[in-house]
C-alpha cells in the first residue's frame, strides 16, 4: 500500500510542493528515504522510530520505502518528520487513508512523540492556501500559519497522539488565532539628539523618500545615536510590507511563538561579517542580514571597517532590490528592499580635520581610510553630511523642543503624497521615491526652468553619472514632498545637491 502527504520544499521565500510517498511492503525490515534528501532529513528516521514507539505504535516489521518527489529537488532540513511519520501512520492503518488529502503539513517530531517548531511555517500556509488545502503544523507556529488567511483550515497539534485523536472524533483541534508582537512604546527619540540640526534634517529626508545615507564624522559626535532613531520616524509598514518581511522571517526562523512584529527591521551586523552573513549564503542559502532587513533598515557602523569585497557586493541588491543566491543544482532568491544608512571616521585616527588637530599623516591618513569605500558604491548614496563634533555649549543647552512624533508627521504625510502618485501611474508596487523606476522619476520630477539650469551646470561640474544625476532628481522631489510642493524649485535642486560627495571625496574613493 502506497500513502501519500503533501509537504513543501523550500527555495528562497518560495513554498514548493513535494510529494511524500510510503510505501510499506513484504520483505527484510528496512526504512529507506529516497529523494535527493540531506543529513537532516536521512536522520528523521529515528526520530520517527522513537516517536511512533512513545505514541504507543510500532514500525511492522517490513520494507519501508519514502520517496520524496520530486525526486531530483534537494530537500534540505527537519520539516520533513512530521509528514513522514503521518503518511506511515496512514499506511499502517493507524490514520484513516484519506485523512491527510485536504491538508499540507510540516514539523518536526522529538523522541517522545511531541511536534517542535520549524522554520518557514508563514511561507507554507501561503502555498497551501493556494493549493486550496489546509494546513497541519506544530502548536507553537499556529498562530504564524493563522496569518495566511482567516478561512483556511490550519491544525496546530501538541503531538502524534493528539492530531491521531483529531482525526478519529475523540479530540477535535480548535483553529489557532493569529497573534501580533508587542510593539516597543520606548523607542530612541531624536529629543535625546542636542544639536547636529544638519544630521536630523538628513535623517528626515531619508526617512520620508527611503533614501540610503551616509554620515561622516569623527568619534563621539552622535552618528550611531542618530542611526538609532531612524526607526521613530519611519512610518506604518504596509500590509503587503509585513507580509514580506514576516516571511523571509518565518525562513530564518526568527518568529518566536508564532508573533509577527509590525516593526520596520533594523539590522546593525558587526563590521566583521562575512559575504555570506550580510548578503545570504551558506550550506542551506539562508537569508543574509540585507534580505532580512528588507522594507526596513541596514545600518552599517565603522563602515570602512568593512571588508571591501563585502561592501561591494551590497552594489547589486542597491539597485535591483533583490540578492540572487547561485549553487551548482539550484538559484534561490530573497528581496533584498533595504535602506542603507552607514557611518564613518572621517579618517583612522578619526579627528581629520577638527580644529586644534593635526595628523602626523596629514591628508595621507583621511585619503587612504576614504579609499576603502569604492566609487560605485559612493554614487549609490543618495544623502553624504558632515556630523561635527558636539561643543560642550551644545550639551548644556535643554532638549529640542522638536521630538519624533512630529518629524514622523511630517514624514507619514511625504509618504502619503509618494504612495498617492505612484497609486495614480499604475505603479502601487512603489512606495518611495529611492525606488521609483529612472523612466519615472523624469516625469514626476520635472524641475522648473531655473532649477533645471541649475542641474544641468551642477552636473557637468560635479561629473555627475547618469545614476547620481536621477538620485539627485530622487532627493529634489523628497524635498519638494516634504514642503507640499507640487514643482521642484531652485532650493530643493540645490539642496540635493548639497548631499551629493565632492568630486574630490570621489576621486579618493575609487
Amino acid at each position: 500500500m502506497v500513502s501519500r502527504v503533501t509537504t513543501v520544499a523550500f527555495q528562497g521565500v518560495d513554498a514548493v510542493r513535494v510529494d511524500v510517498q510510503v510505501h510499506v511492503a513484504p520483505g527484510m525490515p528496512a526504512f529507506t528515504i529516497v529523494g535527493l534528501a540531506d543529513k537532516a532529513v536521512a536522520e528523521s528516521r529515528e526520530r520517527i522510530r522513537a516517536a511512533l514507539t512513545a505514541s504507543g505504535l510500532a514500525l511492522p516489521a517490513r520494507r519501508i520505502t519514502v520517496n520524496l518527489a520530486p525526486a531530483d529537488l534537494p530537500k534540505e532540513g527537519s520539516h520533513y518528520d512530521l509528514p513522514i511519520a503521518l503518511g506511515l501512520m496512514a499506511a499502517i492503518g493507524a490514520l484513516p487513508a484519506d485523512a491527510l488529502e485536504e491538508f499540507l503539513v510540516l514539523g518536526e517530531l522529538a523522541l517522545d512523540g511531541t511536534i517542535s517548531q520549524v522554520a518557514g511555517v508563514l511561507p507554507a500556509a501561503i502555498a497551501a492556501n493556494a493549493q486550496g488545502k489546509g494546513l497541519v503544523c506544530p502548536r507553537d507556529c499556529g498562530s504564524e500559519a493563522a496569518w495566511a488567511d482567516a478561512e483556511m483550515a490550519i491544525l496546530a497539534p501538541m503531538s502524534l497522539i493528539a492530531i491521531a485523536n483529531h482525526f478519529k472524533g475523540t479530540q477535535v483541534l480548535s483553529r489557532p488565532e493569529p497573534r501580533r508582537g508587542d510593539s516597543p512604546a520606548d523607542l530612541p527619540d531624536l529629543a535625546d539628539v542636542k544639536g547636529q540640526e544638519m544630521a536630523k534634517r538628513a535623517l528626515e529626508i531619508a526617512a520620508a523618500g527611503g533614501h540610503n545615507l551616509l554620515m561622516v564624522g569623527p568619534p563621539g559626535s552622535g552618528k550611531s545615536m542618530l542611526a538609532r532613531r531612524l526607526p521613530s520616524i519611519l512610518p506604518a509598514l504596509a500590509p503587503r510590507e509585513l507580509l514580506e518581511i514576516s516571511m523571509i522571517a518565518s525562513i530564518a526562523g526568527l518568529i518566536a511563538d508564532g508573533r509577527l512584529s509590525d516593526r520596520r527591521p533594523f539590522r546593525a551586523p558587526h563590521h566583521s561579517a562575512s559575504m555570506a552573513a550580510l548578503v545570504g549564503g551558506g550550506l542551506r542559502a539562508r537569508p543574509g542580514e540585507i534580505s532580512l532587513a528588507h522594507n526596513g533598515v541596514l545600518f552599517l557602523d565603522e563602515l570602512p571597517e568593512f571588508n571591501p569585497a563585502v561592501l561591494d557586493s551590497l552594489r547589486q541588491p542597491l539597485e535591483t532590490g533583490d540578492v540572487v543566491i547561485a549553487r551548482a543544482n539550484h538559484r534561490v532568491t530573497y528581496p533584498a528592499r533595504f535602506q542603507l544608512i552607514a557611518a564613518m571616521n572621517p579618517c583612522r585616527c578619526g579627528l581629520a580635520g577638527t580644529p586644534g588637530f593635526t595628523c602626523r599623516r596629514g591628508d595621507r591618513c583621511a585619503g587612504d581610510y576614504r579609499a576603502r569605500l569604492s566609487g560605485p558604491l559612493i554614487d549609490r548614496i543618495d544623502l553624504n553630511v558632515e556630523v561635527g563634533a558636539v561643543s560642550a555649549a551644545d550639551l548644556q543647552r535643554p532638549p529640542p523642543a522638536e521630538g519624533s512624533a512630529v518629524v514622523a508627521a511630517r514624514v507619514a504625510a511625504a509618504r502619503g503624497v509618494q504612495s498617492a502618485r505612484f497609486a495614480a501611474l499604475g505603479i502601487p508596487e512603489v512606495l518611495t521615491n529611492a525606488t521609483v523606476p529612472s523612466r519615472v522619476i523624469e516625469e514626476i520630477a520635472r524641475p522648473d526652468r531655473s532649477a533645471g539650469q541649475l542641474l544641468r551646470d551642477a552636473a557637468e561640474a560635479m561629473r555627475l553619472s547618469a545614476r547620481g544625476y536621477h538620485r539627485v532628481l530622487r532627493v529634489a522631489r523628497t524635498l519638494a514632498d516634504l514642503d507640499g510642493a507640487e514643482t521642484i524649485n531652485r532650493l530643493h535642486i540645490a539642496e540635493a545637491l548639497a548631499y551629493r560627495p565632492t568630486e574630490e571625496r570621489v576621486a579618493n574613493a575609487a
